[in-house]
């Protein structure tokens, strides 16, 4: 095993789309565990449109990362050496460890990782905060019922992918909205979706309005934007809006502008709740459960695109979130396993 530790740490606040210069690459030693810690080789780490807000510095739902500090992020890696009798040497674990090829922990927030319910990159998709985001951001905020109408935007991505399937196994009908036709292909052929726009290929108010003749219950949104508008102008009494996510903007220089038709929250008595996914942390043994059931049962179909190339790639990798270029869930590969 080499005894060098590479590490992707941030350089500088990026302006706009990160870059090169965002990044640097260190080398230290690979970390011994103390009493209770345990050292973990990172095989894979999540890439997720939330990482953009970690890097600036302004008040948020977590402090930004720190210039010079590990990139933060949740991986899944296993132990090679341990003073910690949970998570014994062998043993496959996810967790906060950042990216770099070698984490400490100390166990607070770990998991120990089925490989016989889902291969790895699975533990940071739908078995990871992409899938307990979908299912509490449509359960809890949504407050999803049978028969509702939803509407997906994102639909391709981690989330959205995930949302639009436990939407239809409760009985809803599920619009997803996506980037090119390929990508809606998948959510109607694939997933279930019941129909699928391509924001690509026109209007997406046109479009919605031939999907949902009669409006939707519930907004599922992880693009804000043009898009978040187009949503509201097609809200049903009593609809109710989640905020997950508004990848449209993240790398915005400028001051995005809100949406202009919010009155029609007023008109349809509906609500726009803004939720973020570590305020059910103490919630996930059941997301985690009702999760699990369904992938056991192959009610709920994953895919994850997974990049190569180690913590070299990380900056190329994180890029194809904001260029659209992936489908499901992206994961980068770290080392060998």
């Amino acid at each position: 095993m080499t005894s060098v530790n590479r590490q992707v740490r941030l350089a500088k606040r990026p302006v706009g789309r990160p870059d090169d210069s965002t990044w640097e690459i260190t080398s230290e030693p690979i970390p011994e565990p103390a009493d209770g810690e345990f050292t973990v080789k990172v095989n894979y780490v999540s890439l997720d449109p939330a990482m953009r807000g970690w890097l600036d510095d302004v008040k948020s739902y977590v402090p930004p990362v720190a210039i010079g500090e590990v990139m933060r992020t949740h991986a899944v890696g296993r132990v090679v050496a341990s003073k910690n009798a949970k998570f014994p040497e062998g043993q496959l674990v996810s967790g906060q460890f950042g990216v770099q090829e070698f984490a400490l922990s100390d166990g607070r927030g770990a998991l120990a990782v089925d490989e016989s319910l889902a291969p790895a990159p699975t533990w940071l998709g739908a078995l990871g905060f992409p899938g307990m985001t979908a299912y509490f951001g449509l359960t809890d905020v949504g407050k999803l019922e049978k028969g509702d109408t939803v509407l997906i935007s994102g639909a391709a991505g981690a989330v959205g992918s995930i949302a639009g399937q436990i939407a239809k196994l409760k009985g809803a009908t599920v619009i997803g909205i996506a980037g090119g036709p390929e990508k809606c292909a998948w959510l109607t052929e694939d997933l279930g979706f019941d129909a699928a726009i391509d924001y690509k290929a026109g209007s997406v108010g046109k479009a919605l309005r031939a999907a949902a003749p009669d409006g939707i219950d519930i907004y599922f949104d992880n693009v804000g934007g043009e898009i978040l508008d187009a949503a509201l102008g097609r809200l049903r009494k009593n609809a109710r809006v989640a905020l997950c996510g508004a990848i449209s903007g993240y790398n915005a220089t400028d001051p995005q502008p809100g949406p202009s038709r919010y009155l029609s929250l007023l008109v349809n008595r509906a609500s726009m709740t803004g939720f973020i996914v570590f305020d059910y942390l103490d919630r996930f043994p059941e997301g985690m459960e009702a999760m699990s059931e369904w992938i056991r049962a192959g009610e709920i179909v994953t895919r994850e695109q997974v990049e190569t190339g180690g913590v070299e790639a990380f900056g190329r990798t994180l890029n194809l979130l904001f260029d659209g270029a992936n489908t499901g869930k992206l994961v980068l590969e770290i080392g060998n396993h």
